[in-house]
C-alpha cells in the first residue's frame, strides 16, 4: 500500500499536533481499549491500568511516539519498524487482532481530541498509515 503525497502530509501535519500530548492521548487510546476489549488486558497483567495511571502514560506515549517515528519514516515503514516488529513477534508474542483493535481506539481518541483536524481525509489518511503500520508490525508473526 502505498501513501499519496497528500496522505503523507494529512499524517504529518496532525502528528506535530498529537506529539506534545503523546502520553495523555496513548493512555486514553490504551484505557479505551482495555475498557472496550477486556481481553487484551492479558498483555499488561504487571501493569496499573487504572484511570491516569502512570503506567498508561509511560506505554501509550511508546506507542504513540512509536507511530510518531513511523511518520517520520512514511517511505520506508518497514525498515523503521523492524526491530519494533521483532520484539512484538519473537519476545511480547501479542496476538496480531489486538493490533487493528488498537488502531481503531487511536482514531476514536484522535477524533475526540482534534475535530476539525481530523477531517474525513485525515482519518482516510491515518487509517491507511495505522493499518500498514499494523501490516509491518505483524509481518514476522508468519
Amino acid at each position: 500500500m502505498t501513501l499519496t503525497a497528500g496522505e503523507k502530509a494529512q499524517i504529518v501535519n496532525l502528528w506535530a499536533k498529537i506529539a506534545p500530548q503523546a502520553n495523555d492521548l496513548g493512555a486514553e487510546a490504551l484505557e479505551r481499549l482495555f475498557l472496550s476489549f477486556p481481553q487484551t488486558k492479558t498483555y499488561f497483567s504487571h501493569f496499573d491500568v487504572s484511570h491516569g495511571s502512570a503506567d498508561l502514560k509511560a506505554h501509550g506515549g511508546k506507542v504513540l511516539n512509536a507511530l510518531g517515528n513511523a511518520a517520520s519514516h512514511l517511505d520506508d515503514l518497514a525498515g523503521s519498524l523492524s526491530s519494533l516488529s521483532d520484539l512484538h513477534a519473537y519476545n511480547l508474542r501479542v496476538d496480531p487482532g489486538n493490533f487493528d483493535l488498537l488502531s481503531h481506539t487511536i482514531q476514536v481518541v484522535l477524533a475526540s481530541h482534534f475535530p476539525s483536524e481530523f477531517t474525513a481525509e485525515a482519518q482516510a489518511a491515518w487509517d491507511k498509515f495505522i493499518s500498514e503500520v499494523s501490516k509491518v508490525l505483524t509481518s514476522k508473526y508468519r
